[in-house]
């Protein structure tokens, strides 16, 4: 197991800007999870010998953000903010409506591998709720209609 050589040259720039190596985990644990899915045991050992870092460490940071996989996720990967504030604004009626329409329960993948599903505990969007994220781009004031068309445009676009 090893980067790519594209991303060899990535993690060499980046170990450039921090004063150690041990600095660069975080960036270098999310070039890993681009390229290898995930960041299993053996992804998060492989970047713990590169970086010259401990395993328990690796592991501990990977534990600790939820940005970072240990197990395979979807295409698509939702993160429901499960807070007070999005409650209020049907956050708990909008999590039954994905659970149902995309046939998965929390923290788990759909059968052909397109969505995996998770709660989150805040997403900064009180004003707005409720509020998810899918991959990297921001919705908010999602409503289920509004959460049906997301996802009718994802599926287009994957076609």
């Amino acid at each position: 197991m090893e980067f790519s050589a594209e991303n060899k040259k990535k993690v060499e720039e980046i170990l450039t800007r921090y004063p150690n190596k041990r600095a660069a985990l975080l960036p270098v644990l999310w070039i890993a999870q681009e390229q290898f899915g995930h960041l299993s045991n053996e992804v998060q050992a492989y970047v713990g010998q590169l970086l010259e870092v401990p395993p328990a460490h690796v592991y501990g940071v990977v534990t600790f953000y939820t940005m970072f996989h240990r197990k395979p996720v979807g295409r698509f990967y939702i993160q429901l903010c499960r807070t007070l504030s999005c409650a209020l604004m049907g956050g708990d009626n909008l999590l039954q409506h994905i659970k149902e329409r995309l046939k998965v329960g929390e923290n788990e993948t759909t059968r052909d591998g397109m969505f995996s599903l998770c709660t989150v505990e805040c997403l900064a969007s009180c004003g707005t709720g409720p509020a998810l994220m899918i991959n990297e781009k921001y919705f908010e004031n999602v409503t289920p209609k509004k959460f049906d068309e997301i996802v009718t445009k994802l599926l287009e676009k994957s076609d």
